[in-house]
């Protein structure tokens, strides 16, 4: 069932010839442009990133952990512990958030289906086609996912043995590819919405949305 915040599904069809034509109309145009904003909006946007830095935060300390553990000091044994703890203490969280996300996500993408095909509104519907927000979403992720693979690779092929430890390299890498994979989530996320617009509003079945 959809969460008491979220708008709700459209009413039965057996019920609708006893509605209002027009409150109808409303309701599916205000429910739609607050559900697109939800699935693709700026502060959608801000959420993934938050929850991507989290997993940035997590990581980094479990990658003090691993450069601690390979200075061979027993002293640097226990601190690289007590990291490696705080570590998993923050990506489980992470996890559990990234989680609940991709939950809302789904209701979201089910309400937002249910309710553009309820009827056809053109300038409704060019509103939930979002084609700035998802060109913002395109760009900053595909940015985003640019730096990471950057990161990811350029820490690899610039290590030097003697020079950098397997930790730092390790640590490096898994920030690059937190960033990659957030980037590579938001193209997927644009992309998708695209075409789930392009079937939904020119006579094709709205099936799938991001």
């Amino acid at each position: 069932m959809p969460r008491r915040d979220l708008p709700p599904p459209p009413p039965p069809a057996h019920l609708r010839a006893w509605l209002d034509e027009h409150a109808l109309q409303a309701d599916r145009a205000r429910f739609l442009s607050e559900l697109g904003r939800r699935s693709l909006g700026f502060g959608r946007l801000l959420l993934l990133w938050a929850v991507s830095a989290v997993f940035a935060l997590g990581w980094s300390f479990v990658g003090m952990a691993l450069m601690a553990i390979e200075t061979h000091d027993p002293l640097s044994y226990l601190f690289g512990l007590i990291f490696a703890v705080v570590g998993v203490g923050v990506l489980i969280p992470a996890g559990f958030w990234f989680a609940w996300g991709a939950k809302r996500d789904r209701q979201v993408r089910r309400l937002l289906c249910a309710w553009a095909e309820l009827d056809r509104d053109p300038p409704t519907d060019a509103a939930v086609r979002a084609p700035g927000r998802s060109l913002t979403w395109l760009l900053a992720s595909f940015a985003l996912g640019a730096f990471g693979l950057w990161v990811t690779f350029g820490s690899a092929a610039s290590a030097r043995p003697g020079a950098d430890t397997y930790g730092e390299v390790a640590y490096t890498m898994g920030l690059g590819m937190i960033l990659w994979i957030t980037g590579l989530l938001g193209l997927g996320k644009a992309g998708a919405h695209y075409r789930w617009a392009v079937r939904a509003f020119r006579g094709g079945p709205a099936r799938g949305v991001a």
